[in-house]
């Protein structure tokens, strides 16, 4: 009996000291979560503060963006806007369409040409996949500046420098192995029992892709045209080189001219039209964003 009582004297003091420590526990949980938060927020600012700094200095007087340090411009004023887009041989809109052209066959071609290699090589069987397979993804190593020679020589022979042939007319080939490896791993993961019930109600390849597979692989194209937009949308290099005619010009080579390394630079209009070419990046990004997570995780079917 002199036990029993003294175990439950015991008891509510031991009850005490648990919920305690366990105030303790969830108070230590809630400060590391608050910690975590507050780096990630500084983390995100440290990035975010060059686009800060860009979208500043386009709204200041250009005697003031390399003599203001602060973010916060003393003078505000719109006229950067106004000078860059008519500064050029063209309104900036001109080279805003050049670049949709470009940017649009790029994403057309990637998703018909990739999606349709994807589906060889994840469905079909024919002589040597692997060691196609295995060529696709090698090409995946090689530089840009280890083929623009080539193919820079192959397009002027085909008279096709200063024309948007050669941005566009590649990706209707499957030249890009990233995005035929990303959708490869992505239909690898859809039940190779929809293709034989399609099959077995007289479906073939074409209808089984078209019906079957491409409804299914939206995450892996949004990924896909989300990619292809962005990297086409600010490529510099291979639009420089294969477009010399300040007529075919698209953004990013003419937001380059602003830029004089023997005379004056334009710095204000430069900075405006900079944050003007990065509006169409975030639209299609945001409209897109929900299926990007999902497409490059390859998550198959809910």
């Amino acid at each position: 009996m002199t036990s029993n009582r003294t175990i439950k004297k015991q008891v509510p003091g031991e009850s005490g000291l648990n919920n305690t420590l366990l105030a303790r526990t969830l108070l230590a949980v809630r400060g590391n979560k608050l910690l975590t938060h507050l780096g990630l927020i500084l983390f995100g600012l440290a990035m975010l503060y060059p686009l800060l700094w860009m979208i500043s200095s386009s709204l200041k007087p250009e005697e003031l963006i390399f003599r203001e340090q602060g973010l916060w411009p003393s003078s505000i004023t719109f006229d950067n806007f106004g000078d860059g887009w008519d500064a050029l041989r063209h309104p900036f809109s001109h080279y805003f369409l050049n670049s949709a052209i470009i940017t649009a066959g790029a994403v057309i071609g990637n998703l018909l040409a990739c999606s349709l290699a994807a589906y060889a090589f994840a469905r079909l069987e024919f002589p040597l996949k692997r060691l196609w397979f295995a060529v696709m993804l090698g090409s995946i190593m090689l530089p840009l500046h280890v083929v623009i020679v080539p193919q820079y020589i192959l397009f002027s022979e085909l008279d096709w420098i200063n024309t948007f042939y050669p941005l566009i007319v590649p990706k209707f080939l499957a030249t890009d192995a990233f995005f035929i490896f990303l959708m490869v791993q992505f239909i690898r993961t859809l039940p190779r029992d929809l293709d034989e019930a399609a099959t077995i109600d007289g479906a073939g390849h074409w209808r089984i892709f078209s019906r079957i597979i491409i409804p299914l692989s939206m995450p892996a194209l949004a990924t896909t045209a989300i990619f292809t937009f962005i990297w086409t949308w600010n490529d510099f290099l291979s639009q420089l080189i294969f477009l010399t005619n300040p007529d075919m010009h698209t953004v990013p080579v003419a937001l380059r001219t602003f830029l004089d390394s023997s005379g004056e630079s334009s710095w204000g209009p430069m900075f405006a039209m900079s944050v003007l070419s990065l509006g169409p990046i975030f639209g299609f990004f945001l409209a897109g964003q929900k299926y990007l997570v999902r497409g490059i995780a390859t998550s198959g079917l809910k």
